[in-house]
């Protein structure tokens, strides 16, 4: 990333708890300092919540190597674009106007922005046995369009970017968040990460938040897995594939408090370095 300062991209997750007016006073905050900040978003509980109501809640899949994700067939697909590209999307986008930021929100879909394989099958445990789930619509993003987002950001914008994104045959597909802005993070050489969520970083004795991690050299990031809780597990793996791919640090810091940002990049959370 050339033309524009220190590059930090920020992601907050979208579980219960999370103080979305903080998180944009602090990005606000930043960005008046002249600061570019990229902010990748997601919105699992109020997808969960539409869900329910339209009588298809959502399903969840546990890989066999533990990671727990989204089971996303078309029908669940198009809740979620409802509630990520739409509601909480504009939320966050007319939050940050009304701070005087020009943030400009984009799916991942919108100008192929994260760009991947089609994962037409998902293998799943249920009752200890492996069973393969076909109809998925999800994938990994393995192509960030880094062009679109100089555009922005040169152009004085901050981008606002959520999934789904999309295959390379352009059909649309849910990616974790959290990996998305790994690869964001390091398309764009950001100098840190900063992931965002209802936990003060990754604990050592789940719920325990007296038992915080503070720090995980790059180097073992994986060999921690074994804390981990949830969707932990997926942070620390976009955490990993972040500084495997450059970024000088990641935080996974705490959403709940008053400026998140800056006391992440103060070193409040989890410090991977």
């Amino acid at each position: 990333m050339t033309g524009v300062g220190e590059l930090v991209v920020v992601k907050v997750g979208g579980a219960e708890g999370i103080d979305l007016g903080a998180v944009c006073e602090d990005v606000a905050t930043h960005w008046r300092a002249g600061r570019p900040i990229v902010l990748v978003h997601g919105g699992s509980a109020e997808t969960n919540r539409l869900a329910e109501s339209l009588g298809q809640p959502p399903r969840f899949v546990t890989s066999p190597s533990g990671y727990t994700s989204r089971y996303t067939d078309r029908a669940a697909l198009e809740i979620f674009e409802m509630v990520y590209c739409g509601k909480v999307n504009k939320g966050i986008v007319e939050r940050l106007q009304r701070l005087e930021v020009p943030a400009v929100g984009l799916s991942g879909l919108d100008g192929r922005l994260f760009e991947g394989t089609h994962k037409r099958t998902v293998r799943s445990v249920q009752g200890g046995k492996t069973v393969l789930l076909r109809g998925d619509h999800t994938g990994t993003v393995e192509r960030v369009n880094t062009h679109l987002l100089e555009l922005l950001l040169h152009g004085g914008y901050l981008p606002v970017l959520t999934p789904p994104g999309a295959s390379f045959e352009g059909v649309a597909v849910n990616v974790d968040g959290d990996r998305a802005a790994a690869a964001v993070a390091v398309a764009l050489g950001a100098a840190t990460l900063v992931v965002l969520s209802n936990v003060p970083g990754l604990l050592a004795a789940f719920p325990d938040e007296a038992s915080l991690v503070a720090r995980v050299d790059a180097e073992h990031v994986l060999e921690s897995l074994h804390l981990a809780e949830g969707r932990m597990k997926k942070k620390l793996l976009g955490a990993a594939e972040a500084v495997a791919g450059g970024v000088g640090r990641v935080v996974l810091g705490d959403a709940r408090i008053a400026q998140p940002i800056t006391s992440a990049l103060a070193g409040r959370g989890t410090v991977i370095a």
